[in-house]
């Protein structure tokens, strides 16, 4: 295995075993807020809720199952994650026995580069940020050839042009707190383009270009009043196509794979 990969997973192996088990039916992702509180979140579970009725959905590299039991709930037929982190998976296992979703969710060990899937297989592919620790080159493809034609990628990534967020993840490396690899790969315009290579039909949402101030002040009163503040002044400040570039946080609908 790479020695990439390798580090990635040395990395999340770490994180689950940090992860407090009274957290599991929270909720709460490892980034100590819950999702479903962001703008951004909520947008991406209501397009995931109306598109994963009867379907067959991958949960794409999907830690440790923070999303995992959502389209399960919302109808759909199959959810399947995969992820190569096996303390994360474990964690995810107990989430979803925990939230009685076990009959419809599905974790399995697996390279989201190199999937052990036939083609055309899922209606649904979700992506909840797994992007930065692989190599896209790689997983477009993949993505594409598993997808059926009439299916969608539908997905949330860190953007990768905001100073203020660069400087943070620059200072996370240095503490430990991402990998090098994952550091240096958030999710770009040049990623998008790419993704054109793959899928005839991008669609992309953006949130938070001052609204991402607020996230670590959740916790504490009026956090969330204020984050509901900024969010209001991101969509004005969205309507100008310049801000874009630099929102924090992206939604995205791929479709039309091209085989």
């Amino acid at each position: 295995m790479e020695e990439r990969k390798e580090k990635e997973i040395e990395y999340y192996e770490r994180k689950a075993e940090e992860f407090s088990r009274e957290r599991v039916s929270t909720g709460a992702d490892f980034e100590s807020f819950e999702p479903q509180d962001l703008e951004s979140f909520k947008f991406l579970y209501k397009i995931l809720g109306e598109n994963c009725r009867d379907k067959i959905v991958l949960d794409f590299g999907c830690g440790n199952g923070v999303h995992s039991v959502f389209p399960a709930k919302m109808g759909a037929k199959k959810v399947i994650g995969i992820d190569l982190s096996e303390k994360s998976l474990a964690i995810a296992r107990q989430r979803v026995k925990k939230e009685g979703a076990g009959d419809k969710v599905e974790f399995l060990k697996m390279d989201c580069e190199k999937m052990e899937f036939s083609d055309n297989f899922f209606d649904v592919i979700f992506e909840g940020g797994t992007f930065s620790s692989l190599d896209l080159n790689r997983v477009f493809p993949e993505l594409a050839r598993v997808l059926k034609s009439d299916g969608k990628v539908i997905g949330i990534e860190t953007f990768g042009h905001n100073p203020v967020t660069n400087l943070k993840r620059r200072l996370n490396k240095v503490s430990g707190k991402r990998t090098e690899w994952a550091a240096e790969h958030i999710f770009c315009q040049r990623d998008l383009k790419e993704a054109k290579k793959y899928f005839k039909k991008i669609e992309v949402y953006y949130f938070h270009i001052i609204s991402f101030l607020a996230i670590p002040l959740l916790k504490i009163p009026g956090g969330k009043i204020l984050l509901k503040i900024l969010e209001a002044m991101d969509k004005a400040l969205f309507l100008i196509q310049f801000f874009r570039k630099y929102a924090f946080k992206i939604v995205f609908i791929f479709s039309s794979p091209q085989k």
